[in-house]
């Protein structure tokens, strides 16, 4: 990546970072309280409603949101986590029973045989006809 990119990356990061604070959010509350006496004042309701949608509800839920969105994401990645933690357990727990019955096939194998040769051992001690 070029520097500029890098750059630009980097100062957008920190600005998410610090935006995304309900610190923030109380600052950007209290910026907009400052225009809230001029617009009751002008006892328009356009301007009333226009600076609660646009100047007080765009300023502080901007904040608020990104820091919900922080908390949902950590809670996801915490259960993504867990789940991947869970997965591995299960396949140590599933490689170990494929590794007993690798050993006990193994033994049935050796049993089997161990039949076999007392069955032919038999068989040629027991006349035929």
């Amino acid at each position: 990546m070029k520097f500029l990119e890098i750059f630009n990356q980097r100062v957008a990061q920190k600005i998410t970072s610090a935006v995304a604070t309900m610190w923030c959010a109380y600052l950007f509350a209290a910026i907009a309280l400052i225009s809230l006496p001029t617009a009751i004042k002008s006892g328009d309701t356009i301007v009333i409603v226009s600076w609660i949608a646009q100047t007080f509800l765009q300023l502080v839920l901007l904040s608020i949101i990104m820091v919900g969105q922080n908390v949902q994401s950590k809670s996801v990645e915490q259960k993504i986590d867990e789940t991947h933690f869970a997965s591995l357990a299960e396949f140590e727990l599933a490689k170990e029973a494929r590794i007993i019955a690798h050993e006990e096939l193994k033994e049935l194998r050796e049993i089997s045989q161990e039949m076999h040769a007392l069955v032919r051992d038999l068989e040629k001690r027991v006349p035929k006809g």
